[in-house]
């Protein structure tokens, strides 16, 4: 990006986080859900430590893949409803600017979120410290990923009166690479085995989303606003 993209793109992350904070419960819905449902389902359930294991890296993804669902239909809706998303597509800057800026804002605001809440979880569900990392960083990459997806179908469904459903069947089939490496990347940390495998698929996941994304979200953004 040029100069003056590099800081447009700053300028809008910075009012992207504003705003957030200026809606706590926006804000704090996917970090709130995530939370409960990952806490509250060793309670309800009797379950030996061994097989709380065993079952916490899916209870753990699926908990942070719904979570991100959460935010994703308000990620261009309030800007498109309100005239402003037409007004920053007039700026000069071009549309991937701000879909990459908004996008990034995004996952500041729940992929990390998730991430840094989930040595909580992860005690919780007993994983054991030293899988903390492994499980931190299969997030990020995840959640990461999961936005750009979430930014694509956000784009599609902006229009739409009732998106979001339609945006939860376009992304959760898309999603469904994550779910399966990321929570085996953190069952063979607390297993002791290799994760490079896992780990590396989702990191060229997160590349090449990362690259196609914001192109093809920017024509789905394109097309609702002619």
């Amino acid at each position: 990006m040029s100069v003056g993209a590099v800081e447009a793109f700053g300028l809008l992350v910075r009012r992207e986080l504003r705003l957030s904070f200026r809606r706590p419960d926006q804000l704090l819905q996917p970090l709130v859900f995530f939370l409960i449902v990952t806490t509250l389902f060793p309670l309800g359930l009797s379950l030996q430590l061994s097989l709380l294991r065993d079952m916490a890296p899916g209870v753990l993804w699926v908990a942070a893949l719904l979570s991100s669902l959460l935010s994703l239909d308000s990620l261009f809706k309030s800007d498109a409803d309100d005239g402003t998303l037409e007004q920053l597509a007039l700026c000069g800057q071009g549309l991937t600017v701000i879909v990459v800026a908004k996008t990034f804002a995004h996952w500041l605001v729940t992929g990390a979120a998730l991430v840094l809440a989930s040595p909580v979880v992860g005690t919780a569900l007993g994983i054991p410290s030293a899988a903390f990392a492994t499980m931190m960083l299969s997030l990020g990459l995840g959640t990461l990923t999961l936005s750009w997806l979430g930014a694509i179908g956000a784009g599609l469904t902006v229009g739409l009166r009732r998106g979001n459903v339609l945006l939860s069947l376009i992304v959760l089939p898309l999603a469904m690479p994550l779910l399966i490496f990321g929570a085996g990347a953190t069952d063979r940390a607390i297993s002791g085995t290799s994760v490079a495998g896992a780990l590396y698929f989702l990191a060229a996941l997160c590349v090449f989303t990362c690259t196609l994304a914001p192109f093809a979200a920017t024509a789905a953004l394109r097309i609702t606003i002619e």
